[in-house]
């Protein structure tokens, strides 16, 4: 574990910054990719997308970085690794102006995600519960709170939807 944080440091060091953080109004392509980021990635198209300024989890079981728009304020978008790749992608506090490529926005009524993709499986979470999108190779999830959106999340399927 320290070695592949020691090569993700290097990494992050070495890479040049082509933005300042995930984008202010990023979208979700369901099962495919979110802020412009594809699972599956490579650590150094997240970097050339997002750039170096970013957290880094320190009681994480796996490399996971976050990408704040404004420091240590938690509103923005997370990244895990495994092996080198991206594996998890996810938004942090609700940050405005996000949405589905089909149109659905951080914000709207639970009721607006289940209309766009039918019924979902519903796993609870502390404090939210998580709305699956499940896909062969990927699971996608809506995060509600209060009976809104209020978040996304793009995972392979071994990994918990909870965050």
């Amino acid at each position: 574990m320290r070695l592949v944080a020691a090569v993700l440091a290097a990494l992050a060091l070495a890479a040049p910054a082509a933005a300042a953080g995930p984008p202010q109004a990023g979208a979700l392509v369901p099962g495919r990719s979110l802020g412009g980021i594809a699972l599956g990635a490579p650590i150094r198209a997240v970097l050339r997308a997002w750039g170096r300024s970013f957290g880094v989890c320190t009681d994480c079981a796996q490399a996971t970085w976050y990408f704040n728009f404004v420091a240590f304020r938690p509103q923005g978008a997370g990244v895990e690794f495994h092996n080198g790749r991206v594996a998890a992608l996810f938004t942090l506090w609700s940050p405005p102006g996000w949405r589905t490529s089909g149109g659905l926005v951080l914000g709207d009524p639970v009721a607006a995600v289940t209309s766009a993709f039918g019924p979902l499986d519903r796993r609870d979470c502390r404090g939210y519960y998580a709305l699956l999108l499940e896909r062969a190779d990927s699971v996608t999830s809506f995060y509600v709170v209060d009976g809104k959106l209020w978040g996304f999340g793009l995972s392979e399927r071994s990994l918990p939807s909870c965050r």
